[in-house]
């Protein structure tokens, strides 16, 4: 990791996990179990930087080309309640196509994986909270929204979206 403050993140909750589930192990048995958790840990991180990296490019399409402010490409997409729209209307008719394919392909999603994909990407829980909100395990939402992200990318290059 390149920057110290995730990696400082990554390994407290490390510690975290190891002390929550294994704090009445033996001393001896700590280390490894600890190596253990914090392999998987960082491996769990540059999973989730990697997803958000590839819809985050995804979204960036919505991006306006010239701005120096803040952009969250969520407050541009046009639906009933946000009348925001580019001034451009190109970059409008190219924003409108790219929002129907995406809710076509999350529609053709199954109903669990959409679920999954959802919370863990719009709504911004992490797996154990959308593992609570579905009623089932933090892997099972991992599979999910795995699967659901190939599902919707493969969609997505069959109708013409480009991926990074």
């Amino acid at each position: 990791m390149h920057d110290s403050h995730t990696a400082l993140d990554v390994v407290q909750d490390a510690m975290l996990k190891l002390s929550e589930k294994y704090g009445d192990k033996p001393a001896e048995e700590l280390p490894l179990l600890f190596h253990r958790i914090l392999q998987n840990t960082i491996r769990d991180h540059c999973r989730r930087q990697k997803v958000r990296l590839n819809w985050t490019t995804l979204f960036s399409a919505f991006q306006p080309k010239h701005t120096e402010e803040e952009f969250d490409p969520l407050d541009v997409l046009e639906d009933s309640d946000n009348q925001s729209a580019p001034a451009i209307p190109d970059a409008a008719f190219e924003q409108k196509q790219t929002i129907a394919l995406i809710e076509n392909a999350l529609s053709n999603l199954p109903a669990r994986q959409r679920e999954a994909f959802l919370l863990r990407y719009w709504e911004g829980l992490d797996t154990a909270e959308t593992a609570k909100a579905m009623n089932c395990s933090e892997g099972s939402v991992k599979t999910h929204c795995s699967r659901a992200n190939h599902a919707l990318a493969a969609i997505l290059e069959v109708t013409g979206v480009e991926l990074p």
